[in-house]
């Protein structure tokens, strides 16, 4: 970490410490710390973020509670990538000028990508004032200062540090779940896709350095975790402007170097940065998952390079191919976007036929949603919303069925599942196997974190169901 840096993690420690000092004093008049709630909008990232506002809630004397109604501080982390992301952060800020009004020493806070945005952050100051702390992403490290402030009875304060320059290493972290951790690995990135705010609010990429990516890791591993997902903007081009010569596939040597039964994940994975090397490095490694996410967001080439995404279907194709020859069992996720400005149904079409060729194992599909800020956003469009809103239909009625006969292929097999917590349904546990799959068994809470080859005996739209197989000498 350069030395700026430094000089703001101790800052932040620095503050902390002097917020904890009113903690303690609330405790000694209330009985109880102060109570934090936290909500995070949007993608792992952002979930990842939210883990380290949280460890320095903690740090500073607060207990995090997940009723909203008692909290003495609320902080919400917010999502750009889409116009209904910013909807809902905007209903649910709306619906607290009730509580603040009851509550008048509650303090509310907004951060993430979506406050970034200069025209957000007006909208916030503008018409719910009652808004006390709004902070840009990128910027944990400022969350104790700002609170600071807050408690000493300032209020509409604004702190907007921009991209990269804001990101600082070693905050305390407080994670969700004790058997699934995600580990960031670089943040921001170069791409500048035509539809995309990421670069305008993240910044410009920066890599962690390796070792410090691998001491986290094994640190994770020691204190059980047994799955780690690496994240980035774009995890491929991992190591670049790093002095260490690291890239993103010694990256995962490295880790599958880690004693230990655990398993390794990674979002999010570009197409143009995607590399035999790095397809080979899956192969290598059994620690890696054979799942892949990839998103093409279109199967037209016109639309691909509309959106400035630097390569084609067939150079999408001939990826899933040699992933496939190289990698037993690998399966595909991906991400489409429908009603590109200036996409045609012929466009549309070979989408569709893209979908039928490659054949995932599912996919996240959004309509096209005008960022302001982007390329995209000044682009004609022509179709209408119905017009989009039928092709986005017949995609999902395409790939529902596509996922269910992929799913039902896997019914009478054995899989190792990784049994992750409770499911929704009593007496179940869920969990996924190394394709991402998710799968529910019944089976005893002691059993949650653990490996187990469990018997997939029905296939369900959205899930496997199965029977855990007692290990070998074990009672019945």
């Amino acid at each position: 970490m350069d030395e700026n840096k430094t000089g703001l993690l101790w800052e932040a420690k620095r503050q902390a410490q002097t917020v904890r000092a009113y903690s303690e004093a609330f405790f000694a008049e209330h009985g109880h710390f102060p109570a934090a709630y936290t909500r995070t909008y949007g993608c792992q990232q952002n979930v990842s973020d939210t883990e380290r506002l949280r460890g320095l809630l903690r740090e500073m004397g607060y207990r995090l509670t997940e009723q909203i109604g008692e909290a003495d501080f609320i902080i919400m982390n917010t999502c750009a990538v889409r116009e209904n992301a910013e909807d809902r952060v905007f209903g649910h800020v709306g619906a607290l000028k009730g509580l603040k009004k009851k509550k008048p020493e509650l303090i509310l806070a907004l951060c993430g990508c979506m406050t970034q945005q200069p025209a957000a952050a007006e909208k916030l100051r503008a018409h719910y004032p009652y808004v006390d702390i709004i902070f840009g992403a990128n910027a944990a490290w400022q969350l104790p200062g700002l609170l600071r402030r807050a408690l000493e009875g300032q209020r509409g304060i604004t702190e907007l540090t921009g991209g990269e320059e804001g990101y600082v290493e070693g905050l305390p972290t407080c994670r969700d779940g004790k058997v699934r951790a995600f580990l960031p690995i670089m943040q921001g990135c170069d791409n500048f896709c035509s539809y995309c705010i990421v670069p305008h609010v993240r910044g410009r990429e920066h890599s962690r350095p390796l070792c410090e990516v691998l001491g986290e890791a094994r640190a994770l591993i020691e204190a059980g975790y047994r799955e780690i997902t690496l994240l980035g903007q774009n995890v491929n081009s991992y190591g670049k402007g790093l002095s260490d010569g690291a890239d993103f596939p010694l990256l995962l040597h490295r880790l599958n170097e880690i004693e230990g039964d655990f398993r390794i994940r990674f979002m999010t994975s570009h197409p143009k940065d995607c590399s035999h090397a790095l397809i080979d490095a899956i192969a290598r490694c059994e620690k890696v998952c054979s799942h892949i996410h990839l998103p093409v967001q279109s199967g037209s080439d016109r639309v691909l390079e509309r959106m400035n995404r630097h390569y084609t279907g067939e150079k999408y194709r001939e990826l899933i191919a040699y992933a496939r020859e190289r990698i037993p069992g690998v399966s595909f996720t991906s991400d489409i976007i429908v009603g590109f400005p200036g996409e045609s149904y012929e466009d549309f079409k070979e989408t569709l036929a893209l979908i039928k060729e490659v054949r995932f194992h599912s996919l996240y599909t959004f309509i096209f949603s005008p960022r302001s800020g982007t390329a995209a956003a000044g682009y004609p469009d022509p179709v209408s919303p119905e017009e989009k809103g039928k092709w986005f239909r017949e995609l999902l009625k395409l790939q529902e069925q596509i996922g269910a006969e992929l799913y039902r292929r896997e019914e009478g097999r054995t899989l190792r599942v990784l049994l992750e917590g409770p499911s929704k349904t009593e007496g179940m546990l869920t969990g996924h196997t190394g394709s991402g799959i998710i799968v529910e068994c019944p089976g005893d809470a002691s059993l949650i974190g653990q490996f187990r080859q469990v018997k997939i005996t029905r296939a369900l739209n959205w899930a496997l169901l199965g029977e855990i197989i007692p290990p070998m000498g074990a009672e019945n």
